[in-house]
């Protein structure tokens, strides 16, 4: 069962794309993730999603509400955790969480359990008191996660959860996406271009330039690649790549004198293709294909992390609060 449905969903700001057409479904307690470099409608889509931006075309629903029928239904439905920190940083943790509640009509008989229950989950019990301004961004994000998670949503949207935060923090953060997942029952959407972090996801779909180009398990969309990613470099390289295609008909890439193919069961073809290959071999190397070489071939080029262009910056910096 489908708890999002989005079909031929588009959003143009002017004469720009941000969102192209784009069809999708989510089903009810899977962690779903849209993968894209800076710019490429994640953010975007979750905005049109979560009502905060009216979508160009198209249709989407979320829990069964209408995003532009049933927009009160479809907040209520949900949880939504933004990029940048959207916490006062002058009041303590359960004031931003009492105010949240307040926002949201949380019955007062409900609504202090709820704050403890939420405090202890993400470890933030002995800090309830403390001004956030006082919090590492780690915390922040804690207590943002527990203030989306307040008026039970049926789905949580996550854009860059982890984005700025160091290793250990972005480590403990899924961990406490996953605790969450699993004690509230919950759909997680969420955007990121860390190929690390796509991991996380059941499903990830795969955007750039605002279209969906590919969307399946982390593990198919590796599978298609054909199997095991081989990496060599030779002393003649054009002679390296005319064997590759010739004898073995594989169709090699090359870049930077690395030439690259793909080939099932890698562990086993490599032996035997060492002893059998004529061209003299200065390196050579196997490994199962990652997130990023799917990305590669999909694309024709990496993730750009580049900057978010004026119509971006304009639009975070006027979001709407709800």
């Amino acid at each position: 069962m489908n708890i999002i449905e989005v079909e031929d969903l588009s959003k143009k700001f002017g004469k720009l794309t941000a969102v192209d057409r784009i069809s999708f479904g989510v089903t009810k307690g899977e962690i779903f993730g849209f993968l894209g470099p800076n710019g490429a409608g994640k953010t975007t889509t979750i905005n049109v999603l979560c009502t905060l931006l009216r979508p160009t075309s198209g249709r989407a629903s979320i829990n069964g509400f209408d995003i532009l029928k049933h927009r009160s239904q479809v907040r209520n439905s949900i949880g939504l955790v933004f990029q940048d920190s959207t916490v006062d940083d002058y009041l303590t943790a359960e004031q931003n969480l009492r105010f949240h509640a307040y926002a949201y009509r949380v019955p007062r008989e409900v609504r202090e359990k709820r704050i403890g229950e939420l405090l202890e989950l993400v470890e933030l019990s002995e800090r309830r008191k403390s001004k956030v301004r006082t919090y590492s961004g780690g915390m922040k994000r804690r207590l943002e996660l527990a203030r989306g998670l307040l008026h039970h949503p049926q789905v949580l949207f996550l854009d860059e959860p982890t984005l700025g935060l160091d290793p250990q923090t972005h480590r403990r953060i899924w961990e406490y996406i996953h605790a969450l997942r699993e004690q509230e029952e919950l759909t997680i959407f969420l955007t990121t271009h860390y190929m690390g972090e796509a991991e996380n996801c059941d499903r990830i779909a795969i955007i750039d330039y605002g279209q969906i180009i590919a969307l399946d398990t982390p593990d198919r969309l590796k599978d298609a690649l054909g199997g095991d990613l081989v990496a060599l470099t030779a002393e003649d390289s054009e002679a390296a790549l005319a064997e590759l295609k010739e004898r073995y008909n594989l169709s090699p890439e090359i870049q930077n004198g690395v030439i690259s193919f793909c080939v099932p069961q890698g562990e086993k073809f490599l032996p035997d293709f060492v002893r059998g290959f004529r061209s003299r071999l200065l390196s050579i190397g196997v490994r199962r294909p990652s997130l990023d070489d799917v990305f590669l071939r999909l694309t024709g080029h990496a993730i750009r992390d580049q900057e978010v262009d004026s119509m971006e910056q304009m639009r975070v910096t006027m979001r709407p609060r709800r």
